[in-house]
């Protein structure tokens, strides 16, 4: 009997197990972090009955949860908000369309942020999302921001230390300003049309702090990461991360949009189809050059071994040994989550005896800067990452297979002949 599927509908911090009998049992594990900050909310199992599972996570566990993160802040928040305030403002945004449209992760971000406003304590000793919108200024909005840029913390030893936290207050602002946008017109009347969050100017950085740039890894950190997966068990983020290195993908499009079926399919057995969701954008990447030698031999010789195990779904899914369930789940959740994939890499990067700074996303980066050193022009790195620009070059538009063919051959003429994985059947491929 097919079991029902329910991991889209769980609360935070819920997961299921699937008992021999058949059918779940559910349970509320407080993350890892808040544990080892000594979170006073336990473990709980929830028993086999979905609903009662939901109800006790959503009204008792998730509040006593926030209570503690929030140090009681939350706490204070009214169970029904009155019309016309910020709280008010902040429940329309949430049950209005607009909402329903974003995707997991924003909402997760837009939630902290609206938060973390609405909390905050006044001089009067009151929450700022208790207050009527009708009466925000520009001028109420900055000098709420500015308390929320700079946290405190006290230390055993009693000192203060400050700490500024732009990023978060950043979001918190653009949650902010949606919410009113989407509140405006879904009330016009009761919502003022002047956006107080509109136009802060806000800056990623501190004035002459320098731009925090993501770590690159180069082909030999790569090799090295690669090899440690496979010492691992986890061959699918190895091969997930040569496929980020050479067709330059995002970590969120390789484990969440990148499908068995877009590899050669049959009407195309020549090529890949590359989705780029963040931008629309898709391209069918050739696999070989004019002559019929592998572009890719490396790549195509693992992405071949998936296609023999499975026909569908997503090509990158969770195929270690010592995985807790049979089944070979996607790497990426309903909720698009990656927490648990970044916690794999991190491992694979200590155990290959890398820079603890590395990421996934560094491959993709090396590609980039890969594809630099070779002298690719600025048409065919950009046919190759699919980039957008009001500064484009007339070229730009003439995203043709000789560049993509062109970029490929610089990029592997570039590499000092390291070989791959110490594999015979990668080396047959050369």
């Amino acid at each position: 009997m097919k079991m029902p599927h329910t991991t889209s509908i769980l609360p935070r911090y819920c997961r299921r197990k699937a008992l021999k009998r058949g059918g779940w049992a559910y349970f509320f594990e407080p993350p890892t972090w808040a544990r080892n900050q000594g979170c006073t909310i336990a473990s709980e199992a929830l028993g086999e009955d979905l609903a009662v599972a939901q109800d006790r996570v959503k009204n008792v566990l998730l509040p006593a949860f926030d209570s503690w993160r929030s140090g009681g802040l939350t706490d204070m928040s009214p169970a029904s908000p009155v019309s016309g305030t910020f709280d008010w403002l902040v429940w329309i945004f949430k049950t209005h369309q607009k909402w329903k449209e974003v995707d997991h992760k924003t909402q997760r971000l837009y939630d902290q942020g609206l938060a973390l406003f609405a909390n905050h304590e006044l001089k009067d000793g009151s929450r700022a999302g208790s207050k009527q919108i009708s009466t925000f200024t520009r001028g109420f909005v900055d000098a709420v921001y500015a308390k929320l840029l700079v946290v405190e913390r006290k230390e055993a030893d009693g000192n203060t230390v400050k700490r500024e936290r732009r990023r978060f207050a950043n979001a918190a602002m653009t949650a902010c300003r949606r919410a009113w946008f989407v509140g405006q017109r879904a009330h016009e009347a009761k919502v003022p049309e002047m956006n107080p969050f509109s136009r802060m100017g806000l800056k990623s950085r501190a004035p002459g702090q320098p731009a925090r740039e993501t770590p690159t890894a180069n082909w030999d950190e790569l090799v090295a990461f690669r090899r440690a997966a496979k010492k691992l068990g986890f061959h699918s983020i190895g091969t997930a991360a040569l496929l980020s290195w050479e067709w330059l993908q995002r970590e969120e499009h390789v484990f969440g949009a990148f499908e068995i079926a877009h590899y050669r399919p049959e009407g195309r057995p020549d090529s890949v189809r590359i989705v780029h969701p963040k931008n629309g954008e898709e391209a069918w990447w050739p696999l070989f050059d004019e002559s019929g030698v592998p572009l890719f031999p490396e790549l195509m010789t693992e992405l071949d071994a998936i296609k023999e195990r499975g026909t569908s779904g997503l090509a990158f899914r969770r195929d270690h040994p010592h995985r807790r369930s049979n089944i070979q789940l996607p790497w990426i959740t309903q909720r698009k989550d990656l927490r648990y994939l970044r916690f794999v890499v991190k491992k694979i990067i200590s155990a290959a005896g890398l820079r603890d700074e590395l990421s996934f996303t560094s491959f993709r980066h090396g590609g980039f800067t890969e594809g630099a050193d070779s002298d690719l022009t600025d048409a065919e790195l950009r046919t190759a990452g699919r980039h957008r620009s009001k500064y484009q070059l007339p070229t730009y538009a003439k995203r043709t297979r000789k560049q993509l063919i062109t970029a490929s051959k610089k990029r592997r003429s570039q590499r000092s002949g390291t070989t791959l994985l110490d594999d015979p059947l990668v080396a047959r491929t050369r």
